[in-house]
């Protein structure tokens, strides 16, 4: 079950994911955890793959960019996809293992846009490969795209399944009261 998207300050989820350790998933990498761990993200011109599988209680963050530093989309070919798909393998077999009942695990892909830069989208072949890869495998995948000048945070419970978004000076202030700073 993914939780509603919000905050951590949000009933329920402040209590249970502020003990957490935090991982944070740098973009083109993913992190897949059993444990009850914390993954993060910070979302500019990129997008989360959020995987779940409920009846093992495992699952994990894959953080692909869509565009470049600057903004702009980056160039969607062969090369470029036949590298998530790759990625995205390696990804799925980590969070599946040998065993895992389809029907047991849930997909979302977040987006972020930055509005700045004239709605720089994610490549629908991108969002459309990942999707299409994974309803191959008999996994639904829903997704969302967030229009926003300043990038989100993606934060997500693999062992639990929740996932929920915040903006980044919200997240950094989190993290720096939290250590206490």
């Amino acid at each position: 079950m993914f939780g509603p998207r919000g905050c951590p300050g949000v009933a329920g989820f402040g209590a249970v994911s502020k003990d957490l350790a935090e991982v944070l998933v740098a973009a083109d990498t993913y992190s897949v955890s059993h444990e009850p761990v914390l993954l993060t993200a910070e979302l500019y011109g990129t997008l989360a793959l959020c995987l779940h599988d409920e009846e093992r209680g495992v699952g994990g963050l894959l953080h692909l960019r869509f565009a470049d530093a600057s903004g702009r989309p980056t160039d969607a070919t062969d090369n470029t996809l036949s590298c998530v798909l790759i990625v995205l393998d390696r990804f799925k077999s980590a969070v599946f293992g040998a065993c895992a009942r389809r029907e047991d695990v849930q997909a979302r892909i977040l987006a972020h846009a930055p509005s700045a830069q004239g709605g720089t989208e994610p490549s629908a072949s991108l969002v459309d490969l990942i999707k299409a890869d994974l309803a191959d495998g008999g996994v639904a995948c829903g997704a969302q795209t967030l229009r926003r000048r300043e990038g989100v945070q993606v934060h997500f419970e693999p062992f639990a399944g929740r996932v929920w978004i915040s903006g980044l000076e919200r997240a950094r202030a989190d993290a720096r009261r939290r250590r206490g700073l």
